[in-house]
């Protein structure tokens, strides 16, 4: 398969919407998948639903198939048997040239266009008998979503956890989250989000009513690096934050970092990360999220290039380190060495 990368709309750019809703007064969302026993999205054990769609450009993005709204289309190649043993995506219905073979004795299996795929759809990648092509995201109603996580209620009860929306950035759905934590509560589920904030205030203000605990991503202090390495700049990001701790003074708050070495695993931003949340009490903590490669393997199915393949994860040492800064700040036992 040959690998390229693929252009992505601007964040903050205006966007039409990924689907038309079905006719229903009832919210919908993209949803991309539903994780259950979840221990680190949030107190206790949790459900985290993961929704499509972000305003941010992460270059170490674990997620890549969370960025697009809509639904799109993913190719494992391990599971292609080949042109002449199926051949079914270079048929009507599939877009003409968006499957193809290179004339090879040894290797008949598929290759894709990933420009002419874009318009395959959920319906044609049923056709794909060994199961080779497959959708990441589908549009879901609030209840569907809802039904689904209260599966595992009584573990919720027994950990006092309970629902984690996450993305993606999934403010950028505002009234689907908004509806689907309002239903969790009075489903008598506690509610949690993961966000980066890089949405409008009125996104933030839709939601933080229905919400119990805000995961939130420091990920730059310096603006300019913030843009270099998100594609966006961080000016709305921590107005949204400050904000946020000032106008929901009994919504509980816990900051985190995705530490990777060479942009952002340094002193200097766990200090000013610290400084920022310091005068705010419902600020309960400070996280440090270890980067790791677990995504990789989503870049090549999406045909998609991974830009940060040299850096590697953190160090233990490094990362002790910086906890101990953590620690020393929140009065917790040690301290900085």
């Amino acid at each position: 398969m040959k690998s390229k990368i693929v252009k992505i709309e601007t964040p903050g750019a205006p966007r039409p919407s990924p689907l038309a809703p079905p006719s229903s007064s009832e919210p919908t969302g993209i949803v991309l998948n539903i994780q259950r026993y979840c221990t680190h999205d949030g107190p206790g054990t949790r459900t985290v639903v993961f929704l499509k769609g972000c305003s941010l450009r992460c270059k170490w993005c674990g997620n890549p198939e969370s960025i697009r709204f809509k639904p799109e289309l993913s190719y494992e190649p391990r599971l292609c048997v080949g042109k002449k043993e199926c051949g079914a995506c270079l048929k009507p219905p599939f877009p003409e040239g968006a499957f193809y073979v290179v004339d090879s004795a040894s290797d008949d299996k598929v290759k894709v266009n990933w420009d002419l795929a874009s318009d395959v759809t959920e319906e044609m990648v049923a056709l794909c008998p060994p199961k080779a092509l497959s959708m990441f995201g589908k549009r879901m109603t609030v209840n569907e979503v809802l039904d689904e996580v209260e599966k595992d209620a009584s573990t919720y009860r027994n950990t006092g956890g309970g629902i984690t929306v996450s993305g993606g950035e999934c403010l950028m759905q505002p009234d689907f989250v908004a509806a689907l934590l309002k239903g969790a509560h009075e489903r008598g589920m506690n509610t949690a989000i993961e966000t980066a904030c890089n949405v409008p205030w009125e996104n933030v203000a839709k939601v933080l009513p229905h919400l119990d605990t805000m995961l939130h991503d420091h990920k730059l202090t310096i603006p300019e690096r913030h843009k270099k390495w998100t594609g966006a700049g961080n000016e709305r990001i921590l107005a949204n934050f400050k904000k946020a701790y000032e106008t929901f003074p009994d919504t509980t708050f816990i900051a985190r970092t995705p530490l990777i070495p060479g942009i952002n695993a340094d002193e200097e931003h766990i200090r000013a990360v610290l400084a920022f949340i310091h005068p705010h009490k419902n600020v309960i903590d400070y996280e440090l999220l270890p980067y790791h490669r677990f995504g990789l393997g989503k870049y090549e199915h999406l045909g998609v290039v991974y830009e940060l393949d040299d850096y590697k994860t953190p160090s233990d040492e490094l990362i002790q380190k910086l906890q101990a800064i953590i620690d020393e700040a929140f009065g917790r036992t040690g301290g900085a060495k």
